[in-house]
């Protein structure tokens, strides 16, 4: 297991764990690499779907003499106090980090001199670039979906993460009430189809500022978003961040894959869950008392078994807009809804049957998906009729 990049890096190289790339989650590394996935898959498919005539550029006026904007000022020097405030503090606290990085970025704790110190030369440079900045005559360019995918990607991230964050507080609500600062703050506990749904909402806000239409661009993100959460999978496992599920069966006679995909105990987990591995003395030196199945490898393989049949048919269902995301919906459902009978989660009665919180979700999605799939055939056969 590699709770963080150093025991990767120790077990491919032969170097010393207990070095500076244990700062690096192995969860937040797979994370980033799932965004940046997704954001090329994105890229491709959006240029693709612009040269079919799908998708419209939008007539964008640029000042060149007015770049620098007042709100740049603001933004810019709240990002270096930001930056400032914590960075040092991290630093100073490396051993604090490499615990718990998540807690540490997201508490209040933090140095003001050098967040004043670095918001302040922060300003200078933007000051510095408006007061050199040259007046030249308003143009007008055309700005396409595609150009749009950094900051599409990164309000998917914000609203994500406050989205995951959001159902993940109304699934443990009694622990919510007993430290609601300090699960607020916390870095753990994110559910992923709150991500899904704050991400959904976030980019469908910024699209529509940005008059774009959101039926092609859903359609063009759906094959990434399956495949990005694959890669988001990995990440879970290696870590060893406890989305493994209930305690396995014996192996069964017909098993021919090796042991550890049936059953696994997550040896060095970074949640420290289990019983003390003999003779450790590194930072994480525990495995689970019984093994579990690693549902975190079905998902992957799942996730990108789906993504890759989304992908080989986008072209086919190109002119059925909406088509291939209800395709998307209904398969993440399905996955989903499967996956929860052997992991690990709080269940609810509903209306007699006991269903986690991401089974109900599921439920909805493939409900979604149906209907959304019927709509898009539906709407396509009367324009075609028509």
């Amino acid at each position: 297991m590699y709770p963080d990049l150093s025991y990767l890096f120790h077990d491919l190289f032969g170097t010393a764990r207990d070095n500076w790339l244990s700062i690096f989650k192995t969860f937040g590394f797979f994370l980033l690499l799932a965004f940046l996935v997704a954001a090329r898959l994105l890229k491709w498919e959006l240029e693709r779907r612009e040269k079919l005539g799908q998708l419209k550029p939008v007539r964008t006026t640029i000042v060149p003499g007015k770049t620098v904007t007042v709100y740049d000022y603001v933004f810019n020097a709240l990002l270096g106090f930001v930056i400032g405030y914590k960075a040092p503090y991290a630093i100073s606290n490396i051993e604090m980090w490499k615990r718990d990085p998540g807690g540490v970025l997201l508490s209040l704790e933090g140095w003001w001199w050098s967040g004043l110190i670095i918001g302040a030369i922060f300003l200078a440079y933007y000051l510095y670039l408006g007061r050199n900045q040259q007046e030249e005559a308003p143009k007008e360019v055309n700005v396409y979906p595609s150009d749009r995918v950094g900051p599409i990607t990164m309000m998917a991230a914000v609203g994500g993460i406050l989205g995951a964050k959001f159902f993940a507080i109304i699934e443990y609500l009694p622990r919510f009430f007993e430290d609601p600062l300090g699960v607020l703050l916390s870095g753990d506990g994110l559910a992923i189809y709150g991500g899904l749904i704050g991400g959904a909402l976030a980019v469908y806000l910024y699209l529509r500022k940005h008059k774009i239409k959101p039926v092609p661009v859903l359609d063009a993100v759906a094959p990434s978003l399956i495949i990005a959460y694959g890669v988001g999978r990995i990440g879970c496992q290696l870590s060893g961040d406890g989305d493994w599920g209930i305690v396995a069966k014996a192996i069964p006679d017909w098993w021919f894959l090796p042991d550890w995909v049936w059953r696994f105990d997550f040896p060095h987990n970074v949640l420290g869950r289990g019983e003390k591995i003999s003779g450790c003395d590194l930072e994480y030196c525990t495995r689970l008392a019984e093994a579990v199945y690693p549902t975190s490898i079905y998902e992957t393989l799942m996730a990108f078994a789906i993504g890759g049949l989304l992908w080989a048919f986008r072209k086919r269902l190109t002119a059925i807009p909406g088509l291939l995301f209800a395709i998307y919906l209904f398969f993440n459902g399905v996955e989903r809804f499967f996956i929860e009978f052997v992991r690990v989660n709080d269940r609810y009665n509903l209306l007699g049957v006991e269903l986690s919180q991401a089974q109900i979700i599921a439920i909805c999605f493939m409900l979604a998906g149906l209907i959304g799939g019927w709509w898009a055939m539906r709407k396509a056969g009367g324009q075609t009729t028509t």
